[in-house]
């Protein structure tokens, strides 16, 4: 939503196509969870009355909104995108498979898989600690507004102290919120890293891909 406060940034989503784009021509491989918070977050539904199983469905179809902008933006520059989703709707996007994601990403496409799991009470932090592991990634790498893990919220805290790297277990020994509880749990036991980075800042993608030390890695 960059900084209007709701929707979608039209500047912001030109920058995030970019970037991905310059690692695609690198030959790396890469699929996309978004979440659709800039749109309706289904938590913050259910804390304003909102039954928490529609809510959480409303959340699910606005992660396909921003699903198809995201497509829609790659396209633009040259890159090709296939948006899956985790519920069947087509022609809005194919319904998600493992084989298929495999298959699309082996073709050198960009696969975006929206939807979140296709479940209630799942956060697309688990859709995403999920899907990277059916599909064997090598990395998650999880795209924030911070620049990485903090002893406490650096927006909130000036004292908050950052970490290079951190272990799973200390993650959830010092109840630092990284990702949900299922998330973390998911990538500890399957041996999936995750970078926490700021993708707000222009060229930070392509900085972690080349090695240089961006964010907190978690492992």
């Amino acid at each position: 939503m960059g900084d209007q406060g709701h929707g979608i940034d039209s500047g912001r989503l030109r920058d995030y196509a970019r970037q991905i784009g310059e690692i695609v021509e690198k030959k790396v491989q890469v699929a996309i969870v978004i979440g659709g918070g800039n749109i309706f977050r289904g938590m913050s539904g259910a804390a304003k009355g909102f039954d928490r199983y529609k809510g959480d469905q409303m959340g699910m179809l606005a992660t396909i909104i921003n699903s198809l902008a995201l497509a829609s933006a790659l396209q633009s520059i040259g890159v090709r995108p296939r948006v899956m989703t985790s519920i069947r709707m087509e022609p809005v996007g194919e319904l998600y498979s493992q084989p298929k994601a495999v298959d699309a990403l082996n073709a050198g496409e960009v696969v975006i898989i929206s939807g979140g799991t296709g479940n209630p009470y799942f956060t697309t932090d688990t859709a995403s600690a999920l899907r990277g592991i059916e599909i064997h990634a090598d990395v998650m790498l999880k795209g924030t507004r911070v620049d990485g893990v903090y002893t406490a919220d650096p927006e909130k805290d000036p004292s908050a102290r950052k970490f290079d790297a951190i272990s799973f277990d200390e993650v959830y020994r010092q109840g630092l919120k990284v990702m949900d509880l299922t998330a973390t749990a998911m990538c500890k036991e399957n041996g999936l890293p995750v970078l926490v980075f700021n993708m707000d800042e222009e060229g930070n993608l392509m900085k972690v891909l080349q090695g240089e030390k961006i964010g907190t890695l978690v492992h």
